[in-house]
């Protein structure tokens, strides 16, 4: 059952393969937009495909590198023939090395960076200018509860998702007047597949105490957010970040 009306539009879903990303494209494609489930990997964005046109709504499927500046240009083009694009969700990103600051290794750094802040502001520069040109929508940048506090070992990390928030701020200064607005949502730590193939059950029972809720959060709890602030309900929302955290950043 839809919980926001966002039909006769196209929503692009970056990372939209697992977790997260799956439970956006599959919320926004319930209340009725036609999502283009992005991913660097075919057959999972191409299971999301299936499993949306199962429930009767519209997908499509494009594969690609969000560090590569042309694929943000490929997906906007491609959502646009879905529907006119007034809705854009940059989910993807990668977790990094876990080490100090003094022990972190260049490459890492430099990849976090590009994948977590770099390849966002390519999807902004092509996402912006088609949406104002469509009469105007919502982008939500995916940042992390890390956009707003710090966490051992993981800088690069950290340092993408505080600088994805003001990304964020700027894009909805710079855009505003066209009726686009631009927000943050940051994530508390998830029960995601990633989370449960890298972190053993006490890890996650440690994890989950350290949210004011006792637990970890699930996709759909972050899709729901999402969605409202994808759709006409959010429409003086823009140039702010919304944690969806249990509590973590309470402390």
């Amino acid at each position: 059952m839809a919980t926001y009306d966002v039909a006769g539009r196209s929503a692009i879903v970056t990372g939209a393969g697992s977790g997260i990303g799956r439970a956006v494209a599959l919320e926004l494609a319930a209340s009725g937009a036609a999502v283009l489930v992005t991913d660097i990997r075919q057959e999972p964005a191409q299971a999301v495909v299936d499993e949306i046109r199962a429930a009767g709504g519209t997908a499509e499927v494009l594969v690609g590198d969000v560090s590569d500046p042309e694929f943000a240009v490929q997906s906007v083009e491609a959502a646009n023939a879905l529907a006119p694009l007034r809705i854009a969700v940059n989910n993807a990103g990668i977790g990094g090395q876990a080490a100090q600051i003094g022990d972190y290794s260049l490459d890492s750094w430099r990849t976090v960076i590009e994948i977590n802040l770099n390849a966002v502001f390519y999807g902004l520069k092509a996402q912006l200018p088609a949406i104002a040109a469509n009469g105007g929508g919502s982008i939500v940048n995916m940042a992390s509860v890390l956009g707003s506090v710090g966490i051992p070992s993981s800088s690069a990390y950290v340092t993408a998702k505080h600088g994805l928030v003001g990304l964020t701020k700027n894009a909805a200064l710079e855009y505003g007047a066209q009726n686009v607005r631009t927000n943050a949502v940051g994530p508390g730590f998830i029960q995601t597949p990633l989370i449960d193939a890298n972190l053993s059950a006490e890890a996650k029972d440690a994890l989950a105490a350290k949210h004011a809720l006792g637990r970890l959060g699930q996709p759909e709890e972050v899709a729901a957010l999402v969605a409202f602030l994808s759709s006409d309900a959010a429409s003086f929302i823009s140039g702010s970040y919304h944690l969806v955290d249990g509590g973590y950043a309470a402390q």
